[in-house]
């Protein structure tokens, strides 16, 4: 049996690497269709008639049959039960299903009136028993009837994109487990991130394609990605159960999960204060990220691009390509150790950057400018991995990381108007803002996901990452869903403009005033930071070990080898 473990593919480096890469281009991909509307919500509003309220709601759908439905939970349980393998492809299927649901809610096919089932969408689910009362419907009476069968394709999809983040999260503990892990962990947020990036890019792409608009095409590009991703998760299921194999592991029936297990993770107080941080954190963003192209469009006064060059897909595609060379060369330079080729990688990531940044400014494109949030993360994000697994200081990074987040709203609420008639300004603090955002972001994978195996037992680490993830479905439910409300209450005169005739369609989508829910955002880390001070006071009391490296030098020959590398 020692025998066995000593030759098995995660004690093999390469082995453990491409199971991640698997598994993080699957979530790559599932970060793509996740936020494919948000850089044209003022195209959604034109071609679909969705209001800020009904683009907030649909966009927090997502979540809503994890958080109400209590989803995400039993996702956990199955996870635990049936293992990462079978989970991880289940959870592929069912965001392909509930993708190609939100695709077809927004083609014409489905929106033309003389389509029963359009018909039907725009006569019910007006009222809802119950979750009306409660003030928690995922529709409401007036909700355009192609955000309501969207929204029934986003909770569908949002059901697989959770399960997957949990699965993704259970699978890199097990091949890495004692091993870098919090590096892999940041390592695949990193690369998952770059989705976001991606379809900052494409969606608007694919949205004006020949000059012709049709937001339903972002959708199908979706579609095809995430069948990318359905065989991503299948690949993987080869090499995990070959994994098994090996080491003898038969995940689905050794130990198996039940119900009072839960109990043991929510008596810990070390995993309540992790579960909040995590929502406080991820509601802070995410749900930012589906106005941020919209909150750029009406808060810097972009102009038509001074060529046609510019304005082409020639130039969207040469700015993508070289946001690749920024990811691969700030992500390679971690891994160097000639100090010239590190530096060389690094010189190179800071130079594309620039040269990227500066397309986004000619192109005049508030899409192709937030499109650089992950990219410092991607280059960061393993050195901070790399940090905590042989140095420690978890808690203290989410201390830090919730400073840059307040910084970065409040710049945004307060600072970006101001600069609104000076574009070439304003379009340098955006940029400086966004990518310190993104890093500050860069600090949850790094920090907070590898603490999760150091507060529960390893059996129920699927469940414990389920209840996290469902804590956090709250907040990405919820604030969607406000950010919506607040814009729409605090700018009354957008929808008496569109109703007298006084701004059109187009001209209402970019002249909101986002500074109250930035302002709201900007609580939310002020809360984080109030919560990671006391999460280190706990630690220290309780002796958590989040402030510990994950590697410890009596962890495996392995181990000993890389930190005497390291010194």
């Amino acid at each position: 049996m020692t025998e066995n473990v000593k030759t098995a593919l995660n004690d093999k480096a390469w082995a453990r690497w491409t199971a991640l890469a698997l598994l993080a281009l699957g979530m790559f991909c599932s970060y793509i269709f996740m936020d494919l509307l948000s850089p044209i919500k003022n195209l959604v509003q034109e071609t679909r008639g969705w209001d800020s309220l009904a683009f907030g709601t649909m966009q927090g759908s997502e979540t809503f049959l994890n958080v109400f439905i209590f989803f995400l939970i039993f996702a956990g349980i199955i996870l635990d039960k049936m293992g990462v393998r079978f989970t991880a492809i289940l959870s592929g299927v069912v965001m392909l299903v509930g993708a190609t649901i939100n695709w077809y809610a927004l083609t014409d096919s489905f929106c033309n009136p003389a389509n029963s089932l359009y018909q039907w969408f725009n006569d019910h689910l007006n009222y809802i028993p119950v979750f009306d009362e409660l003030g928690v419907s995922p529709f409401y009476e007036g909700m355009p009837a192609s955000a309501k069968f969207s929204a029934i394709g986003f909770m569908i999809f949002g059901c697989g994109v959770e399960m997957a983040g949990i699965t993704v999260s259970r699978g890199i503990v097990k091949w890495f487990k004692g091993r870098e892990m919090a590096l892999a962990m940041g390592s695949e947020m990193a690369l998952a991130r770059l989705g976001v990036a991606t379809c900052m890019i494409f969606s608007p792409l694919f949205a004006t394609l020949g000059g012709d608009i049709s937001v339903s095409r972002s959708l199908a590009f979706g579609v095809v990605i995430l069948m990318i991703a359905l065989i991503m998760f299948i690949v993987y299921f080869f090499m995990d159960r070959k994994l098994d194999a090996q080491t003898g592991a038969e995940e689905e029936k050794d130990d198996p999960f039940e119900i009072r297990d839960l109990g043991k993770i929510l008596s810990s107080s070390g995993f309540w204060l992790v579960a909040l941080l995590c929502v406080l954190y991820y509601s802070a963003i995410f749900p930012f990220q589906k106005y941020a192209v919209n909150m750029l469009q009406c808060n810097i006064a972009f102009t038509a691009p001074d060529s046609e060059f510019w304005a082409s897909d020639t130039a969207t595609i040469i700015q993508y390509v070289i946001m690749l060379v920024v990811a691969a060369a700030a992500f390679a330079s971690n891994f160097q150790k000639n100090k010239g080729a590190k530096y060389g990688l690094m010189a190179l990531a800071v130079v594309s950057l620039v040269v990227y940044c500066y397309m986004g400014y000619k192109c005049q494109s508030a899409s192709a400018m937030f499109a650089v949030f992950p990219l410092l993360a991607v280059g960061i994000t393993p050195i901070l991995g790399h940090y905590v697994d042989y140095k420690g200081k978890a808690a203290s990074m989410l201390v830090f990381g919730s400073l840059l987040l307040i910084v970065c709203h409040l710049t945004f609420a307060f600072v970006l108007p101001q600069l609104k008639d000076t574009p070439a300004v304003s379009i340098t603090v955006a940029y400086i803002t966004i990518l310190v955002l993104g890093a500050s972001f860069s600090l949850v994978p790094a920090s907070l996901w590898p603490s999760v195996p150091k507060l529960v037992d390893s059996k129920i680490i699927g469940s414990a990452y389920a209840l996290i993830f469902w804590i956090q479905n709250i907040g990405l439910w919820l604030f969607p869903l406000l950010i919506g409300k607040v814009l729409d209450n605090t700018n009354p005169d957008i929808a008496e403009g569109i109703a007298n005739g006084t701004l059109t369609a187009e001209e209402a989508a970019i002249s909101y005033n986002y500074t109250a829910p930035l302002v709201m955002l900007a609580c939310l880390g002020i809360a984080a930071l109030a919560l990671g001070l006391i999460l280190k006071v706990v630690d220290r009391k309780k002796h958590l070990g989040l402030e510990e490296p994950n590697i410890k030098p009596d962890a495996g020959v392995e181990t000993a080898e890389a930190v005497a590398a390291e010194e």
